[in-house]
């Protein structure tokens, strides 16, 4: 059997402009954009625990959104590593033509700058989200950072905005609040 090894990259390392799908912020605090890796899957469940209302998964399942699916999710680095910003999705299987948005998550460090917007916009620049024409999530009620991140994608993009009660408190075990299927779409890519 004839394996070969990847070598290691450290988080720090990544934060780099060669490797970074996008630079954003200012040029005294930058942030780095790009696909997330293995490293990261720690990181990413800490961010998310420090992100309410988010629901939190467990650090094995942002690992393996960091593996399986890093084609389309993103973290956000400052210039030492540290992950700051995070969204995970991914194309529809029955549906090509949509993103399915999981989870978008900004620390404390990078909230009022965008990031959550342009995490989003990194990934539907990606050549794998060529085909995508609408994009979709699901938002409890009171999540008003959510909906307004939705809010602005739909005028920025200048798309229709729906939404419809998706999963009940009682499916969600009497605990959760409501769930709502919010879409945007269609889309011209070219806007974003």
């Amino acid at each position: 059997m004839n394996m070969t090894t990847q070598p290691f990259i450290p988080s720090a390392d990544l934060a780099k402009p060669s490797v970074a799908d996008a630079i954003v912020g200012h040029d005294h605090n930058p942030l780095f954009i790009r696909k997330p890796t293995t490293d990261d899957g720690w990181a990413i469940y800490e961010l998310v625990k420090s992100c309410p209302p988010l629901d939190v998964n467990s650090a094995y399942a942002y690992l393996l959104l960091a593996t399986q699916f890093r084609d389309s999710c993103a973290v956000a680095t400052d210039e030492e590593g540290e992950v700051v910003g995070f969204v995970s999705g991914y194309p529809k299987r029955n549906a090509p033509d949509t993103y399915f948005l999981w989870q978008v998550a900004v620390g404390e460090k990078a909230r009022g700058t965008g990031l959550a917007r342009r995490l989003v916009e990194a990934v539907m620049r990606r050549p794998q989200m060529a085909q995508v024409r609408h994009m979709e999530t699901t938002i409890t009620p009171d999540n008003q950072a959510s909906w307004g991140l939705f809010k602005r994608l739909a005028d920025r993009w200048q798309a229709p905005l729906n939404s419809r009660e998706y999963f009940s408190t009682d499916q969600l075990g009497g605990e959760h609040d409501p769930e709502n299927l919010v879409r945007i779409g269609p889309f011209d890519p070219e806007r974003i």
